[in-house]
């Protein structure tokens, strides 16, 4: 009762990912006003949003909101805010954020940062992973996605801290003051009997 007449071709939903129909200012206004309404105490917001941002660059791509949401729980975060803390890893920020954890890996396990398989590459490793787990393939899941993977696993550790970090700083102040203002705002509104 309530679908499209002519649903999307996987196109244009493909192309709505990279850009919305209302542009991108549009939609960061709406993840903005989505924020100031979420429920929670500046700390919890915050490390709901860190809690998202830290675990998209990481490499376990497809399980981040459920690896998102199991951290801001243990963190005592808004498993909320955990979703759209996810949205920093999308497909612009991901090419540059695997480059990077895998570099950094690489150099975090004594490889040096230019010390790459020319066989290896990341369309190869991610239909190497996708196969491996469709047909339960280890080897194959060994020969093709571990080399690279493991790089980008360490890499992330300290990109994911570093992350985590900036995003709860940031957000703890900006929430504080938000609320704080909006309080005073409703205070105000309910001493000169306006309706909230």
């Amino acid at each position: 009762m309530f679908r499209r007449r002519t649903q999307p071709s996987a196109f244009n939903l493909f192309k709505v990912l990279l850009w919305p129909k209302s542009g991108w200012t549009r939609a960061v206004e709406y993840l903005w006003h989505r924020l100031h309404r979420l429920p929670g105490t500046p700390h919890s917001i915050a490390a709901g949003l860190a809690c998202g941002s830290a675990i998209s660059v990481t490499p376990f791509v497809g399980v981040h909101f459920f690896m998102a949401g199991a951290l801001a729980w243990l963190m005592r975060g808004n498993v909320l805010a955990s979703a759209f803390g996810t949205v920093i890893g999308n497909p612009w920020t991901f090419p540059v954020i695997w480059l990077t954890t895998f570099y950094l890996g690489n150099f975090m396990l004594g490889k040096g940062f230019a010390d790459t398989d020319p066989k290896f590459s990341f369309s190869d490793m991610f239909s190497g992973l996708i196969r491996s787990m469709i047909e339960a393939d280890g080897a194959l899941f060994v020969d093709r996605v571990w080399p690279m993977w493991w790089p980008m696993i360490v890499g992330s550790i300290p990109s994911a801290l570093l992350t985590w970090i900036l995003v709860y700083s940031i957000f703890y102040k900006l929430v504080h003051v938000y609320q704080a203002r909006y309080a005073a705002r409703c205070a105000a509104k309910s001493i000169n009997g306006e309706q909230i």
